[in-house]
């Protein structure tokens, strides 16, 4: 019926957006949801470009960066990912996830994320380490980004210090920037308070 996969995708895709009513958040994820899957490459992927043409422009489409698990994400990447697909891709963020290997588990701050990525993207979902108490840092450290690319995006000429003033100094709050030492450092001090106050709980 369908000269090609990613048509046949589009093509169910569109229907069952449009049969729910065009919800305002409806996700596709592509075969080719990263760099290393395509070929050659994102923007001389004839799958990719399929999706970005039959694709109903209000589906959102989620991106896992260069590889399943990106260590890094460029503003590079993500505007030819924008390019192919015709529209501003979801991140789907790995940087954490553990499911395919349950021995280990990540503490480190978020980082590897380019300054002002926030511009190129539709959105940005993080996949957690499956043990819940683990997720403490990296959920933390995310806020702190998150908040630091928001008051970039609000005053570029002022280095989003407004918006993140809020965090105190040990953010980088001054300059806007966003350091994963100094965020981790923040999330360990706050994840030690949440601890105590814990402790603290009858019948713990």
């Amino acid at each position: 019926v369908f000269p090609s996969l990613a048509q046949a995708q589009a093509s169910v895709a569109n229907e069952v957006y449009q049969e729910l009513g065009q919800p305002s958040v409806f996700l596709f994820c592509p075969t080719e949801y990263c760099s290393s899957l395509c070929s050659p490459s994102p923007s001389q992927s004839c799958y990719l470009q399929t999706i970005g043409q039959e694709l109903l422009p209000g589906i959102s489409v989620i991106w896992t960066g260069p590889k399943v698990v990106s260590q890094e994400l460029s503003a590079v990447l993500l505007e030819e990912v924008e390019a192919v697909l015709r529209r501003r891709p979801i991140i789907w963020d790995n940087l954490y996830a553990n499911d395919y290997d349950c021995r280990r588990v990540f503490l480190g701050p978020y980082m590897g994320r380019a300054p002002g990525l926030m511009s190129r993207l539709h959105g940005l979902l993080l996949n957690p380490n499956c043990e819940l108490q683990a997720n403490f840092i990296p959920i933390h450290t995310l806020g702190t980004w998150f908040r630091s690319e928001l008051g970039s995006c609000a005053h570029p000429d002022h280095a989003g210090t407004e918006a993140v003033a809020a965090l105190g100094d040990s953010q980088g709050a001054q300059d806007g920037s966003y350091s994963p030492q100094e965020a981790l450092e923040l999330a360990l001090r706050d994840w030690v308070a949440e601890i105590n106050q814990q402790a603290l709980e009858p019948g713990r």
